[in-house]
């Protein structure tokens, strides 16, 4: 389970207060008491997605579908600087993921670290 606080909610909350759909994702995080994979899973069921509910690792794995953008160097850099408005822009705009799933996403990635999530060395993640 990915927890992530209130004070974390509140800050990527006013970063993005241009985009509603990272608003409203952040209300169903804050209803599910920051618990990402919860959010993560009632975003998508609320709107039509059908997401593996067996699988404990389903946002990580979506997370994964855009790990080829977000580890960018220039959206690294974004990331770091807390410009994470750009960032949900052009991961909505890729369509790699459904739009309303990017906040729960970006929460993943700056939860488990840019660096660590870039890692590309690992045996189990192929490079994309």
């Amino acid at each position: 389970m990915t927890q992530v606080s209130m004070t974390s909610i509140a800050q990527l909350r006013s970063t993005m207060a241009e985009y509603p759909e990272a608003l409203i994702a952040l209300d169903v995080v804050e209803d599910c008491e920051g618990d990402l994979e919860d959010a993560a899973m009632v975003l998508a069921i609320r709107y039509g997605l059908q997401p593996d509910q067996n699988n404990s690792n389903w946002l990580e794995a979506i997370a994964r579908q855009c790990r080829g953008v977000v580890c960018q160097k220039s959206m690294q850099a974004d990331l770091r600087l807390g410009t994470y408005g750009s960032v949900a822009a052009y991961l909505a705009d890729s369509g790699l993921i459904p739009s309303i799933l990017v906040a729960p996403v970006l929460m993943y990635i700056l939860g488990t670290g840019i660096e660590v999530f870039c890692d590309f060395g690992s045996e189990d993640d192929p490079v994309l």
